[in-house]
């Protein structure tokens, strides 16, 4: 049975819990309460930022107090950042140390290459294959390091990862992409579970754009959960980790509170259909522009 708790082998045998905090976007004024609320009163055990965020310090701030107070151990808490484009290719290397200086922290549990192009590259440019080679060779120091549990990407296609796996020794561990019903990107999710690689779900509430589906509002209503939980299940049942962010406290609670329903499979391929017919509908960028 599923439970907040429950986790997903990564490629390395690193456990990654299927269900997290996402940050992006979340203010670091508020992120002591965010933070004290998801973890000490709520039971997450996995937190998810990114440089690009501009939070990390903030973070850190938070999870150095609850530590102190004894509340949880950080071995008990599974973090990850993010190497944002102005952080590739060799600079890759001393961007991960300062996450990890702002965080507060000694090694990360996962660190990802944030997008596949490059700050300052046009998006059809051939450098950007060449930096992301540059840039997955320091993360493999990293790890090597030991500054890292686990390497992984983030808006990588299967073009991209064919590629990536064809110029390393090391298959990345996590590919964290925008996945939900309105963008069941199927095929990547197969390339990935094919190869050893771990889907995860951002933007699985598309940011608030679907969430009044006609579709997804009767389908909760059967299921006496609310949308937000009915999109959240759907993806932890095909194993695939979701990091749901809400700078809200009763939001917090309603998102991690998806572990005492299961949906059931005709359902399940109702949501997987969703979109059968249509256009996908993309939240956020598309990263099938960049070469």
């Amino acid at each position: 049975m599923l439970r907040i708790t429950s986790t997903v082998a990564l490629n390395n045998g690193v456990k990654m819990p299927l269900f997290g905090l996402g940050t992006y976007e979340l203010q670091s004024a508020d992120m002591d309460k965010i933070i004290t609320s998801a973890i000490v009163d709520n039971g997450y055990i996995h937190i998810d930022t990114a440089s690009a965020y501009r939070n990390e310090e903030a973070i850190g701030a938070a999870l150095k107090k609850i530590f102190q107070q004894g509340k949880i151990k950080r071995e008990d808490i599974f973090i990850t950042s993010k190497a944002n484009t102005r952080e590739h290719g060799e600079k890759a290397y001393d961007a991960c140390m300062g996450s990890l200086q702002r965080l507060g922290i000694d090694y990360l549990d996962l660190y990802l290459i944030h997008w596949p192009g490059v700050a300052g590259t046009a998006i059809q440019s051939p450098e950007n294959s060449k930096i992301r080679e540059q840039t997955w060779r320091a993360f493999e120091k990293l790890y090597q390091d030991k500054k890292c549990r686990s390497i992984g990407v983030s808006n990588y296609t299967v073009a991209h990862l064919e590629e990536l796996i064809s110029k390393s020794s090391i298959v990345p561990a996590v590919n964290q992409v925008e996945f939900h019903p309105f963008l069941y990107q199927k095929e990547l999710l197969d390339f990935c579970n094919k190869h050893g690689i771990v889907l995860e779900a951002y933007a699985s509430l598309t940011r608030a754009k679907k969430m009044d589906d006609d579709k997804i509002t009767e389908i909760a209503k059967t299921l006496g959960k609310t949308r937000s939980q009915v999109l959240l299940r759907w993806a932890i049942q095909k194993n695939i980790p979701v990091i749901p962010k809400s700078s809200q406290i009763d939001r917090i609670k309603e998102n991690a509170n998806i572990f005492d329903f299961e949906i059931p499979q005709d359902i399940m391929n109702q949501l997987d259909s969703i979109n059968d017919g249509n256009d996908p509908v993309r939240i956020c960028w598309d990263p099938n522009t960049i070469l």
